[in-house]
């Protein structure tokens, strides 16, 4: 056994798998045989000069592998029965994993999605909050919180899929107050994101083979969601005034919209196609899946209030997030529903995922109740109309007679229409080259073809930042 002491070595392993792994070479080896007795614990601690837990562990090791077996206050041995096969361990890079599955797997559904592209430091291509403003100090404090509540023992179970009760309460008066949509805790669920509202919702709508409406232009993750449940997607036209309703083809099982700031071009569907829209729902009766993506930015008068609002016929489907408010890794969305469709999500929702983060649900709850939430949406919407004003200013000044723009009533992104001598796709890939991403209307296209409008997104800088940005964008243009 000296030759554990002279084995100890300087490897990155930890001391007691060393010790283990050193007792069983010399089982291996010969040098120890079945039915041997191990030195005590303290006896090799003493000789190896380590604390005897560390002893402790090597011997725990050795029996659950099946090197040695333990008598109690007999001491432990080497077993009489040595494993077949050593057991790999550290950072040896496991063999025999085949690089191809033994069975038939069938391709998945893929649209290209603008997600990061690589290389890219400053992000103008996408539409997402400043995450230094998320209020870091109230969320940890509410965490905490809910953490030492009397729900946290029930919170850290296994519970429900539809949400923390709390929240989907919180979510359904703030619903009711802010959006006019007439909504009680039993009409709302709440999920990992919209995104997940987004596919919870194709999944319980489209049987293979159904036609899904979309906006020619839109959010490409959406669809995703739909082809992967099994639609067909058929393009609505878009106009000056947002989704062409008339043109919407018959047939469809749904229909997918961003109605309060048209996802990209941030145009406000106006009141006239609104209920054209629910009525052509309430009459060929396919779902309207309405994404409300970013409610709370709204600058000029007051927010519109969303389709759902108006809904007397349970067509839509409303799905809303609060990541635009707080920030995206949170991962909180919800949807609002009659009461069935919440309970056929819920159902679906618990086969893939069993519920949420119910501590942290609870802990945002709070935040909604005590209005923290709605404070950091004003303050949110004060910072950014500050940042709108100085990036349309911007683009007009460096970017003038290559770019046209008109101001949205919200949203916190541009979409400018770009002169005919622009190049859009050079333009874009030597911005890359130089580390600030934009998008372009392609990049939202359906039909992939191109269309001579940008996307400028601008809530995550601030104006230093965003004149650094489109001085960039400046020099690119010029290029040849």
């Amino acid at each position: 056994m000296w030759s554990i002491s002279e084995r100890r070595g300087n490897g990155p392993s930890a001391v007691f798998v060393r010790i283990a792994d050193t007792v069983t070479a010399d089982i291996r080896r010969g040098v120890l045989r079945a039915g041997d007795r191990l030195p005590s614990t303290r006896e090799l601690a003493r000789r190896l000069g380590v604390n005897r837990n560390t002893v402790v562990a090597a011997y725990d090791d050795l029996v659950a592998q099946g090197w040695a077996s333990s008598r109690g206050a007999a001491g432990t041995f080497v077993a009489a029965e040595l494993p077949d096969h050593p057991v790999r361990r550290g950072p040896e890079r496991p063999r025999g994993l085949a690089r191809r599955p033994g069975f038939e797997l069938d391709a998945v559904p893929s649209l290209p999605s603008p997600v990061v592209p690589a290389g890219a430091r400053v992000l103008l291509s996408a539409g997402v909050p400043d995450p230094r403003l998320f209020p870091r100090a109230q969320l940890a404090r509410a965490y905490r919180r809910a953490l030492r509540s009397p729900a946290a023992t029930a919170a850290l179970g296994y519970t429900d899929p539809y949400g923390a009760p709390r929240l989907r309460a919180a979510i359904a008066t703030m619903l009711r107050a802010t959006r006019a949509i007439p909504v009680g805790p039993e009409h709302v669920m709440i999920t990992r994101g919209s995104q997940m509202a987004l596919d919870l919702a194709a999944r319980l709508l489209i049987r293979p083979g159904d036609f899904a409406a979309v906006e020619a232009l839109g959010y490409l993750p959406a669809w995703h969601a739909l082809t992967a449940a099994g639609a067909r997607l058929a393009a609505v036209p878009l106009d000056a005034q947002g989704l062409d309703v008339a043109a919407i083809p018959g047939g469809v099982r749904c229909l997918y919209t961003t109605p309060h700031h048209q996802y990209p071009t941030t145009v406000l569907l106006p009141q006239a196609r609104r209920l054209a829209l629910l009525e052509r729902a309430r009459r060929e009766r396919f779902a309207i899946l309405e994404d409300d993506y970013d409610h709370e930015f709204h600058f000029d008068g007051r927010p519109v209030a969303p389709l759902a609002s108006a809904d007397a016929h349970g067509s839509v489907i409303y799905v809303g997030s609060l990541s635009k408010i707080l920030a995206p890794g949170l991962r909180l969305g919800f949807v609002a529903a009659p009461e069935p469709v919440i309970a056929a999500l819920a159902a679906i929702r618990g086969a893939i995922d069993r519920q949420g983060d119910h501590v942290l649900e609870h802990a945002i709850a709070e935040l909604v109740e005590d209005g923290e939430v709605q404070r950091h949406a004003h303050k949110l919407r004060r910072i950014y109309a500050l940042r709108r004003e100085a990036f349309a200013e911007l683009v007009r000044r460096e970017l003038g007679g290559a770019v046209e723009l008109e101001l949205p009533a919200g949203g916190i992104t541009l979409w400018a229409r770009a002169a005919g001598d622009v190049r859009l796709e050079r333009w874009q890939a030597r911005a890359l080259a130089r580390g600030v991403a934009f998008a372009i209307a392609r990049d939202f296209a359906l039909d992939r073809a191109p269309r001579p409008f940008l996307r400028l997104a601008f809530a995550r800088y601030d104006e230093t930042e965003l004149a650094s940005a489109i001085r960039v964008l400046a020099r690119t243009l010029r290029e040849r």
